[in-house]
């Protein structure tokens, strides 16, 4: 489909009918994005023979109009903010991006920590890094059990209702169970990160549970790949400024990010 899209927008060029008009152009645009996630900047001034600040315009009106959402060098759609991605989905997507923020957020556990590892996939990855043997791990994670006993880790399990999705333990006797703990440190994941509406998360058993381990920590950490910012998904979990974010590019806004929070670029 894309490659007829493309072969009539070439056409009409040569026939010196273009410039496209805003509304064709965006539709090009927008079929493309039906074969790839995210795209970039650079693709769609190929595939549109457009300038970057044409195609920087289109993706602003776009976002305006809730249909994509910027992300670092390109652009995502959006999807159903209440809409959870199972944990398989969220595993197979940024692998490279997770797996480099979950090595330096092993790195910050120390000797003697207590801490808390929340049920995300790129927390999941922290396991393997972490080289600390007098440490304390509480968990949500039912992935994570089995690898943090593989580890000979002091390792805890929250009781309470197993979501099969996220492959998490939630619900109000997780929470009485979680609030007995004092964390040095949590390691959180997240769906959504917003200037505005802060950490989010599209379940409210979740979120109360995350919320909880924030405040019941000294310091707390949001791993989170750049896909996650500027997006909203239905509960708010916490102020921008309750942890630290951890992630693997400076995102559009970056600046106005850091003036809110402490972010962490992890690049190698």
């Amino acid at each position: 489909m894309i490659e007829i899209e493309r072969e009539m927008f070439y056409n009409k060029f040569k026939e010196g009918v273009m410039d496209l008009l805003t509304e064709e152009r965006q539709r090009i645009i927008l079929e493309v994005f039906k074969e790839k996630e995210i795209v970039k900047i650079n693709e769609l001034v190929k595939v549109t023979n457009t300038s970057e600040s044409t195609i920087r315009r289109d993706l602003t009106q776009l976002e305006n109009e809730g249909i994509l959402k910027r992300v670092h060098g390109g652009a995502k759609l959006l999807k159903g903010r209440s809409i959870e991605p199972s944990y398989n989905e969220k595993q197979d997507k940024y692998i490279d991006e997770k797996e480099r923020i979950a090595k330096y957020a092993a790195s910050l556990i120390e000797e003697g920590d207590c801490i808390y590892l929340d049920a995300g996939t790129t927390v999941f990855n922290m396991i393997k890094y972490i080289d600390k043997k007098d440490v304390i791990v509480v968990t949500n994670g039912l992935k994570h059990i089995d690898i943090l006993l593989e580890k000979n880790m002091n390792a805890y399990i929250i009781g309470g209702k197993a979501k099969a999705r996220t492959k998490a333990i939630i619900g109000v006797d997780a929470l009485k169970n979680l609030e007995r703990f004092r964390f040095d440190k949590c390691f959180m994941g997240m769906n959504g990160i917003d200037l505005k509406y802060g950490f989010t998360t599209p379940d409210s058993e979740e979120s109360i549970l995350k919320e909880a381990a924030i405040s019941l920590s000294k310091k707390a950490y949001v791993l989170a790949d750049e896909s996650k910012f500027g997006e909203v998904a239905f509960v708010k979990v916490a102020q921008l400024d309750k942890a630290i974010i951890l992630t693997n590019a400076e995102v559009e806004n970056y600046r106005l990010y850091e003036e809110k929070t402490k972010i962490k670029v992890v690049t190698k």
